[in-house]
């Protein structure tokens, strides 16, 4: 952009499909591999942002050793409850994966019936878990369906948010561990610790119908021009009549699923008052049980944020966290 003094190229780009997200429950395709029978992902709210000081324990890093300020997202992270368990099987015909049975929990919450329809019939999980048992070879994948407690979160509503989450190990022990927790409740202490990696899976904060200067960072015409100045110079040629995908135009900014990969995570507690500022986060308010990631995430507040193991794992020598400081100013 030769009319300004900031160096920047590449505002945005056309090789993501910009298309407005289905709900506000954003959508994982990919699962990574883990030989640990466990969760491999969690749920969250975002809160807000602030800022602390740490130590840097980055060996590679030429600030090695010394105090830095680095922004930081608050994530509140109530517990989790594991309801009914998805055993997927390989379809012969289309070779994909599809759900073979469903063992549905004893104990539903009576919130759980304002998202989805709950079985009316009662249910009897020993006998479903121990015939399932009996055909877990033609079993390729175990999952669990799990619903967000939005009443022990610092949320208005009351409607729990419904996930599906897959589970690492052998397929009898994914079994045994679902099994195991089914009717249970889970927090992230129990999936992660302080200094380990996820990814970050959200939709965006969403901006409307925009422009092609504010959607994909296209230059500002000259004062004189005649038919505008926010607008591209020439859509297309003449032959062939017609406009390619490739050329910027208006349309949908924001609102899209996106995944941030290996972000690491600094702090899980469970006192949110060292963490939330004077007078609570911005449109949110105070928190209590949560997770400190580095950097910034998909998202406005309340919007529901997807951990997982990350997809893509780095190799980091990164030593014990030291937070020295923890800002709680008021940002509002």
């Amino acid at each position: 952009m030769g009319h300004r003094k900031k160096h920047a190229p590449h505002r945005g780009s056309l090789g993501y499909r910009r298309k407005r997200a289905l709900k506000q429950t954003s959508r994982l395709r990919t699962w990574p591999e883990s030989s640990e029978p466990r969760l491999l992902g969690f749920i969250g709210y975002k809160a807000g942002m602030t800022h602390i000081a740490l130590v840097n324990s980055d060996k590679r890093s030429p600030f090695y050793k010394q105090e830095q300020f680095i922004p930081v997202t608050i994530v509140e992270t109530p517990p989790i409850t594991i309801f009914s368990i998805q055993l997927y099987g390989t379809d012969d015909i289309t070779n994909s994966i599809r759900v073979v049975k469903q063992i549905w929990g004893e104990n539903l919450d009576k919130d759980l019936g304002r998202r989805i329809k709950l079985p009316k019939k009662k249910l009897n999980k020993k006998a479903e878990i121990a015939e399932a048992r009996k055909a877990l070879v033609d079993i390729s994948e175990v999952r669990v369906l799990v619903h967000t407690t939005p009443r022990e979160a610092g949320l208005p509503q009351k409607t729990p948010d419904v996930i599906e989450i897959k589970i690492g190990g052998s397929i009898e022990e994914a079994f045994n561990y679902a099994a195991e927790y089914l009717d249970s409740k889970v927090n992230l202490d129990d999936i992660y610790t302080p200094n380990d990696f996820v990814d970050i899976n959200a939709v965006t904060k969403g901006k409307g119908f925009s422009g092609p200067v504010k959607r994909h960072g296209i230059k500002i015409m000259p004062r004189k021009k005649r038919k505008g100045r926010r607008v591209v110079g020439c859509i297309g040629p003449w032959h062939p009549a017609r406009v390619m995908w490739t050329v910027p135009r208006a349309g949908q900014l924001g609102y899209f699923t996106r995944t941030e990969y290996n972000k690491q995570i600094l702090k899980i507690g469970d006192d949110g008052e060292e963490v939330t500022p004077v007078s609570g986060f911005k449109r949110y308010g105070k928190v209590s049980k949560h997770v400190m990631i580095h950097g910034s995430i998909p998202g406005p507040a309340k919007r529901l944020i997807r951990i997982r193991d990350p997809v893509r794992p780095k190799k980091v020598d990164i030593e014990d966290l030291q937070i020295t400081y923890i800002s709680t100013t008021a940002k509002n």
